[in-house]
């Protein structure tokens, strides 16, 4: 039996526009491929996600690579952020990984997971990476809130601004304990146009004419079955 590592590849882009499009992901195929044939190893499968974020770890051609853990040795990736975004997803699959035996390759960052240094620069570095989009997004908050404090208008005017007497009226039936989506019903009943001049209200459009915030949405953490135990390539070369 072989004792050369056996990796899986896996390629994503966001949009559906580069899916479409094919962009990118004909690059990362290649560079996986090169970085293949440059060490000797044996490339099992590619496996991609086209037009999926890469926020969590819920899409299909992952765990789809994932689902082939017994027959290789780690999983290889041109850009460690085409694997996942989210600190919550890397740790989660670091985790999985060294259950099931499986490294993690990340050729723009020259890291290999199978071993300790590599996994502590990996989650170092995904570390780095949410900080930094947490620091981005509160240096934005902090700007809309000044522009608040000094009167300036933030966006589009909405319904506040051209249509007040809408915005009292949403206000009045929330205190009288409507839903959103009763208030919405209220309004296309009475034929009232949205802010855009549109005829129909939805759940989204009341909440923004009330004023109403969303709370962030946060990586969601998604359960990795574990595989059956396999023989590791340290194992094989025993043999």
């Amino acid at each position: 039996m072989s004792d050369r590592l056996r990796v899986i590849g896996y390629v994503r882009v966001s949009t559906q526009e580069q899916a479409a499009s094919g962009y990118g992901l004909t690059a990362q195929e290649d560079a996986i491929r090169a970085a293949v044939e440059r060490n000797n190893w044996d490339l099992i499968a590619i496996t991609r996600d086209e037009g999926a974020s890469g926020k969590d770890l819920n899409r299909p051609g992952i765990r789809e690579a994932l689902s082939m853990v017994r027959e290789a040795d780690s999983l290889i990736v041109a850009k460690l952020d085409r694997l996942t975004r989210s600190l919550v997803g890397l740790s989660d699959l670091l985790d999985w990984g060294k259950r099931n035996d499986l490294g993690l390759i990340a050729l723009d960052l020259g890291l290999d997971t199978s071993t300790e240094t590599g996994r502590l620069v990996a989650r170092i570095m995904a570390s780095v990476g949410e900080w930094e989009r947490e620091r981005i997004a509160e240096r934005t908050r902090q700007a809309a809130a000044v522009r608040r404090s000094q009167g300036k208008r933030m966006g589009r005017p909405g319904v506040r601004d051209t249509m007040p007497e809408v915005a009292r009226l949403i206000s009045d039936l929330r205190l009288d304990g409507k839903t959103w989506q009763q208030i919405a019903d209220r309004l296309n009943a009475d034929g009232v146009p949205t802010v855009r001049g549109g005829s129909h209200w939805r759940v989204s459009s009341v909440q923004s004419a009330a004023g109403y915030v969303r709370p962030a949405s946060q990586a969601k953490r998604v359960d990795l079955p574990d595989a059956p135990r396999r023989r590791s390539r340290a194992k094989r070369k025993e043999a």
